[in-house]
């Protein structure tokens, strides 16, 4: 029973030393502010830019992009991923080649998948850059199922 119980700790000593080099190897994320110039889900996008901004959408519409503009960023890779009441559900992501870039992910969307939806943007040490948050609601939820802004 003692022998059980030393090698459990042993175990529990190896994987604690492990994540703490991990952590130390990877390092805290850098403050980074100004690096996401603008961020938004939209329906659609005019010449790399986009149209509107949705904030509230109903089922009805099936398909969303992900629009976001970086400030100095150029050889890093920038992750758009997409999650579902806080479950990765997609991602993407890009390698940033310009002082400024734009990226866009688009996500066809389950019209049975209501609720919050969100695309965190992430660097390439899983450091969150920026994070938009978006509704996806029943069609018949309210009179105008949809909230979207201009740009």
């Amino acid at each position: 029973m003692q022998m059980a119980a030393i090698k459990m700790c042993f175990t529990l000593l190896l994987t604690l030393s492990a994540l703490i080099t991990h952590a130390v190897e990877q390092g805290p994320c850098e403050q980074q502010q100004d690096k996401v110039l603008r961020a938004m889900f939209t329906t659609k996008l005019d010449d790399r830019e986009p149209s509107d901004r949705v904030l509230i959408l109903g089922n009805a519409a099936t398909e969303l992009f992900f629009f976001s503009e970086l400030n100095q960023l150029q050889g890093h890779t920038i992750t758009h991923r997409w999650e579902y009441e806080g479950k990765v559900v997609y991602q993407r992501s890009y390698e940033v080649k310009g002082p400024r870039w734009r990226i866009t992910s688009r996500k066809d969307l389950d019209p049975t998948m209501v609720g919050r939806w969100t695309v965190v943007i992430v660097d390439e040490k899983e450091c969150p850059l920026k994070a938009v948050v978006f509704q996806y609601v029943q069609h018949s939820d309210t009179n105008n199922p949809t909230a979207i802004l201009p740009p």
